[in-house]
């Protein structure tokens, strides 16, 4: 059987516990090539580079 606790946790241990358990924002940068936000360490959905080279084909503009 697993050990379990003798008293129950207060409110502030729990609570205090809980503080680092939040949401972050997302890190968005900006491509070198066009400009345009981009996900860190992913490939840029615009133009399709990825760490100054082109990766992708240059997705064709929606007319």
């Amino acid at each position: 059987m697993p050990p379990l606790p003798k008293k129950q946790l207060s409110k502030s241990k729990q609570r205090s516990r809980a503080a680092h358990y939040r949401f972050k924002p997302i890190a968005v940068s900006e491509c070198p090539q066009c400009h345009s936000p981009r996900l860190p360490h992913q490939v840029c959905p615009e133009c399709g580079s990825y760490g100054g080279r082109q990766v992708l084909p240059k997705p064709e503009e929606k007319t």
